[in-house]
This record gives C-alpha cells, sequence and structure tokens, in this order.
C-alpha cells in the first residue's frame, strides 16, 4: 500500500521505540520510523527537562534529521505549541499541520479545535497538500509472526473468542471492573465464548481483577502479548469489548467488531467512523464526580481527580450492543432457534 497521490513517496514516521518495532517490514503506506529521542511538549512532557546527554542527543537528532532534506514534514501532533518548532527544526522544504494561536506558524496550516473526530482533523491536513482521503477506515496489515504469537499464548480453542480490555491510559475513561465481569460472564453463556482480558504490561493488575471477578473461567493475557501478537489476537476473536483506548482503535483496524465504552467528549474525537461493525456506549457525565469541575470546558480537563467518568453505563447497554453486534454477525445464544 501507497500513497494514494504521492505513489513514489517515501513517508517517515518519527515516533516511539514500539511504533518503530510495530511498523517496521509491515506493509502498509509507512516505509521508516525514526525514534524521536526525549524532547519536551513531544516525546516527553512539556516541563521535562533534559540532561546534558539527553540534549547533545537532541541535538545530533535535528542535525541527522536536517541531512536528510525532506521534501515535507507533516505536523499531526495536536495544537503546535510545542510540535510547531520541532517540525520546523526538521529542515523540511515545506511544512503543514494544526496551528493554536500561540504555535509558531507553518508553511500551510488548519487552525487546532479541539473537539474534531481526529481521523477526519489528520485527513484534512493531508488535504492542504492536494492529497483527498480515499478512506477513513484505518487498516493495519497483519504479520504471519502476528498469528504465530497469538497461537503461541492462545492455542486454536474450538469457541468463539470475545476479548475485554479493561485499561485506558486516562483512569478516568476506564469502566469499572465489576461491569467488565459481569459482561464477561453474560458472553460466554450468550454464546459459549472464551472470554480472553488484554492488557499491557501496566495494566496487570487490571486484567487480574477482572479474571478473579468473573464466575466464567477467562484467560488472564496482561503483558503476554506485543503489540503485533495483540493484532493477530484481535483478529481471531468475534468482539471487543474496550474502553476508549488503543486496542479498540487495533482491533477496529484488524477488522474486528467492537463495542467502544466513551465518554462523550472522547467519543466526538476519537469515537469509530463507521458503524456497520462498531457500537458505541457513551456516558453523558459532563462534570468531575468529585469535584465538580465542568470537564467540557477543555482547560479544565485535567482537574486532578481520576474518578471514572463512564462508571455510569449500565452492564446491560453494553450487553445489547454487543449482541446486536453478535447477531449481525450470525451467533445466536446459546438455546436459541437460529
Amino acid at each position: 500500500m501507497r500513497c494514494a497521490r504521492y505513489p513514489q513517496a517515501e513517508i517517515v514516521l518519527f515516533g516511539r521505540r514500539w511504533s518503530q518495532r510495530f511498523f517496521t517490514s509491515r506493509p502498509g503506506p509507512i516505509n521508516r520510523v525514526v525514534v524521536v529521542p526525549r524532547y519536551p511538549g513531544v516525546s516527553a512532557s512539556a516541563n521535562a527537562s533534559l540532561s546534558a546527554d539527553e540534549n547533545a542527543e537532541v541535538e545530533a537528532f535535528f542535525a541527522a534529521m536536517q541531512a536528510e532534506h525532506f521534501d515535507l514534514a507533516l505536523q499531526l501532533h495536536g495544537g503546535g505549541r510545542h510540535s510547531n518548532p520541532f517540525t520546523l527544526r526538521l529542515g523540511a522544504r515545506m511544512t503543514a499541520g494544526l496551528r493554536t494561536p500561540d504555535a509558531a506558524p507553518l508553511d500551510q496550516w488548519i487552525a487546532y479545535d479541539y473537539y474534531q473526530p481526529e481521523i477526519l482533523r489528520q485527513l484534512e491536513v493531508v488535504s492542504l497538500l492536494d492529497a483527498p482521503p480515499v478512506t477513513i477506515e484505518p487498516h493495519v496489515t497483519l504479520l504471519a509472526s502476528d498469528i504465530t504469537e497469538a497461537l503461541h499464548i492462545v492455542h486454536q480453542v474450538g469457541l468463539p473468542m470475545v476479548a475485554l480490555h479493561p485499561g485506558a491510559s486516562d483512569p478516568r475513561r476506564r469502566w469499572p471492573i465489576e461491569k467488565f465481569a459481569a459482561v464477561g460472564d453474560a458472553l460466554a453463556e450468550m454464546i459459549g465464548a472464551q472470554v480472553v482480558i488484554c492488557g499491557d504490561m501496566g495494566e496487570c493488575e487490571l486484567t487480574q481483577a477482572v479474571a478473579q471477578a468473573m464466575r466464567r473461567p477467562a484467560l488472564d493475557l496482561g503483558g503476554k502479548l506485543s503489540l503485533g501478537g495483540l493484532a493477530g489476537l484481535l483478529a481471531r476473536c468475534r468482539l471487543l469489548v474496550a474502553n476508549d483506548s488503543g486496542p479498540r482503535h487495533l482491533a477496529a483496524a484488524v477488522g474486528t467488531r467492537t463495542v467502544g465504552i466513551y465518554w462523550c467528549g472522547n467519543m466526538i474525537m476519537a469515537g469509530p467512523p463507521t458503524h456497520a461493525k462498531h457500537r458505541t456506549v457513551i456516558s453523558w457525565q459532563t462534570t468531575c464526580p468529585e469535584c465538580g469541575v465542568n470537564l467540557m470546558d477543555e482547560r479544565r480537563l485535567v482537574c486532578g481527580h481520576s474518578g471514572s467518568i463512564v462508571a455510569d453505563i449500565g452492564v446491560g447497554d453494553v450487553l445489547d450492543a454487543a449482541a446486536e453486534l453478535l447477531s449481525e454477525a450470525g451467533y445466536v445464544p446459546i438455546g436459541a432457534s437460529a
């Protein structure tokens, strides 16, 4: 797969170490991944202080990038207060991207509005280059190694697999453990599913807690899969029930049906763009349950509290969405006539 508008272009992604591991040798539009060193506001917190060695690494990084003589640098990393200066230092012939009023201007830019779907936001930026979108559905190509790793961790079980992902980088986006467990038990009973609970190394306590809260047997896969292995596993699942998180987006990109548990503000920005294989269950909680601050005001999104703002979503609502997707895929409840 190449860039449709500029098929001869080499596309270089500036990312983290995990993205280099994931995209290297993977068919798709990205030809190469360059790992960004610690840089305040881009690959580190905005107020991060760098050591002398880290500053030297940053200088060496920009010298190497300027020597590449890029034709174009695209900034898709938020409003640009920190990322626009980073982009300009790459030394590309042309720059384009997003901009808030306090950000340095690029050669071409679109005003950054917080509440805009991220997929459409980024496609709009790319359209500045006369590159109209050809799809709005992200897609990830599986490698044989993805499937092999997933099969090594979870052998063919002879049952339809359903995955749960109880994690999220922001704890406020996490649905309660006991509700995930209730959904897992209900789906195991509904279609005889083998339930698997996914999470990275930092989410092992969450995955373990869900497994322990379930009455039905479930496989706790917390910290056991690489990102590629997770893609391979999700591709084998009939359904993923997840918070608004990376695994939900990855599942959609490999073609798996998903039920996403969303806070209303995040739904605007990160909800799935299509409905055929995906359902969203939305919390309309607009204030912090602990301090009452208006969370729809983007200036007050971080109030210092971590209480869930999706806890009010009912188990029944999630199960209804899951049952609808499974029915459309041809699954019927055990004991029901097809």
